[in-house]
């Protein structure tokens, strides 16, 4: 079977989930190049991986061999990057969010379908084993009627984290703690939970010098009638403490948590299914935030690739939890419930 060749654009923070996820997939892909404006980050990472090494993102594409080309830039030039991937033929895989504005996010897609090839957005989170269990169980209806369901994420980004970076912390690039931390625990909800019909929002900057929010609240009706909350701050003292999701409904309770939803603390359900036996062997213990889903995520990207399977998160997936977030900024700037569609 032929391997898949993939480039990667941004040797960064998240980098590494990508490059350890690629080392564990041989068998079915083979690092192409790795491509990073700061040249020492580039050769890091292409000496440890052996790959060719770029400074220049549209050298690379031209120069390079590859079938995809993978995303983990900052956030707002992800639409840009992948439209001049898309037009060279490459299949698209871009890490969250896929962009910062809806405009940009359907300019994305568009050339993506206009050039035949696949938008992947990268949504690893779906993929543990603890969130797993708990989407079977929603839709195995073992709940009953839902009634709530709550979200927070208390994790640390200290001013050190912002200043690494130019582009952390600005609207451009980054969007702000909901748009970038928080953006898997936004697309949690709607995947299990089904769609959002308005939001209202409480954000602010309180402790961090950087443009957007470290800190806010938002408050979700769902369509099928489940009231939602989500609160987030990244000023958590001294570390990450909590990335967790309870689900509250007539006939069951589940909260998971841990750092970053890795750990079912709380599984209760009126009736007993065998799935209540495996709860213990699905937690783990995550490296960092990012957990063990990139390795799965690549898996059905290769698979897709192959005309096996059909995309986990495609492009249109990546636009609906980027809209729930729009609605959230929009609903804090106007002092109003913001009503989806956007």
């Amino acid at each position: 079977m032929k391997k898949i060749k993939v480039a990667l654009a941004g040797c960064g923070r998240i980098a590494v989930n990508h490059f350890e996820s690629l080392k564990n997939l041989q068998d079915d892909c083979e690092l192409a190049a790795v491509c990073d404006c700061v040249p020492e980050r580039a050769e890091e990472a292409g000496k440890k991986y052996s790959a060719p090494v770029f400074t220049d993102y549209d050298e690379m594409l031209r120069k390079t061999d590859c079938d995809v080309v993978t995303l983990a830039t900052p956030s707002g030039l992800h639409p840009e990057m992948g439209i001049k991937a898309a037009n060279m033929g490459r299949h698209v895989i871009t890490e969250k969010p896929m962009a910062v504005t809806l405009e940009s996010a359907d300019a994305l897609i568009n050339e993506c379908e206009k050039a035949g090839v696949h938008l992947f957005v990268v949504k690893q989170n779906r993929l543990n084993p603890t969130m797993q269990m708990l989407k079977k169980a929603v839709d195995r209806k073992r709940f009953g009627k839902i009634y709530a369901a709550h979200i927070n994420v208390f994790w640390q980004r200290p001013q050190s984290y912002y200043d690494m970076a130019p582009w952390r912390g600005t609207i451009k690039m980054d969007g702000g703690a909901f748009m970038n931390q928080a953006s898997h625990y936004v697309d949690s909800l709607y995947w299990l939970l089904g769609e959002i019909k308005e939001v209202s929002a409480i954000i602010d900057t309180m402790a961090r010098k950087i443009e957007t929010e470290d800190t806010g609240s938002a408050v979700f009706r769902f369509e099928n009638g489940v009231i939602g909350s989500m609160n987030v701050t990244m000023l958590t003292y001294p570390k990450n403490l909590e990335g967790s999701i309870t689900i509250l409904g007539e006939k069951g309770t589940v909260k998971v948590g841990g750092i970053a939803i890795n750990n079912i603390q709380h599984w209760e359900f009126e009736n007993y299914d065998d799935d209540d036996g495996f709860i213990e062997k699905c937690n783990y213990q995550p490296p960092n935030v990012y957990g063990y889903g990139h390795i799965p995520y690549y898996k059905n990207v290769f698979a897709t690739l192959r005309g096996e399977q059909t995309a986990g998160t495609d492009g249109k997936t990546g636009r609906k939890s980027l809209e729930i977030i729009l609605a959230i900024y929009k609903a804090a700037k106007t002092k109003k419930a913001v009503t989806l569609p956007l």
